[in-house]
């Protein structure tokens, strides 16, 4: 994903520029009716599912690049980065919530937002894709 780009990484790029898009907008108007319309019972659901929508897009994003990439190399490299980011964010998961269960200096109300864990894996999987790359050389 460095150099040259294929049809369908460009496809990928651009599909997932139009998902984040979507997500940017649909949490800054969710975040504007918590703010000032004060939704309660069914509709208070039904927003936050709104950011999340573009979240299962893109995910199905990615699954839909790994199918129509060519290239089996960039297609190893994505499927362990992937592994490597979803091993992460598990095991971070894990640490957090005993944490949150045994540790007398994590007070229960001091929550890691779930709404981070998607970027936290995108994070990952930035950081894992050039090492595993790396292994190859």
């Amino acid at each position: 994903m460095w150099c040259t780009k294929s049809a369908a990484e460009r496809r990928y790029l651009s599909r997932v520029l139009v998902s984040m898009t979507g997500y940017i907008l649909a949490t800054a108007s969710v975040s504007w009716m918590f703010a000032h319309r004060h939704p309660q019972g069914a509709a208070v659901y039904l927003l936050a599912l709104l950011p999340a929508l573009p979240i299962f897009a893109c995910i199905a994003i990615l699954g839909i690049y790994l199918s129509a990439e060519r290239d089996e190399f960039v297609r190893t490299i994505l499927v362990k980065s992937s592994l490597w980011a979803t091993g992460v964010v598990l095991a971070f998961a894990t640490f957090w919530g005993f944490l949150q269960s045994y540790a007398p200096v994590i007070d229960r109300t001091l929550n890691f937002p779930m709404y981070w864990v998607f970027f936290v894996w995108w994070i990952a999987f930035g950081l894992a894709e050039p090492l595993v790359r790396r292994t190859y050389k």
